[in-house]
């Protein structure tokens, strides 16, 4: 999730599967058994075996609040910077899966993920 504000969505979602989960607080402990919600900032550092980065939806990530409160262009972009470097981060704890959702209209970011992963892959170089 990309904030607090968000943290209910991800709550709702794991509930409805039934699965057991813990919110992640500062001191990010995770529990065995439970799926794990936290915010993309305390993610950061962390890998797990399946990510799902929900809530990317447009006004979300880049969050509008941020964008808002920008005064000239260069700030603009360190802002589309920062937001873009934050979803990066949070996709890139996946070891092994992941899954990214959003509503419409869904976050313009996302069509750079879409693009990086649509490019064909170097064949492996394997030696032996």
């Amino acid at each position: 999730m990309r904030s607090a504000g968000q943290l209910s969505r991800a709550q709702a979602a794991v509930k409805e599967s039934g699965l057991a989960f813990k919110i992640l607080d500062e001191h990010v402990e995770t529990t065995s058994g439970h799926v794990s919600i936290s915010t993309m900032h305390l993610a950061k550092g962390l890998e797990f075996r399946a990510v799902a980065v929900m809530a990317c939806d447009d006004e979300i990530i880049p969050l509008q609040e941020r964008i808002e409160t920008v005064g000239d262009d260069s700030d603009l972009q360190e802002v589309y910077d920062t937001e873009r470097h934050l979803l990066y981060v949070a996709c890139t704890r996946a070891r092994d899966h992941l899954l990214i959702t959003s509503v419409e209209p869904a976050s313009e970011f996302l069509d750079d993920l879409r693009t990086q992963s649509d490019r064909p892959r170097p064949p492996s170089q394997e030696t032996g």
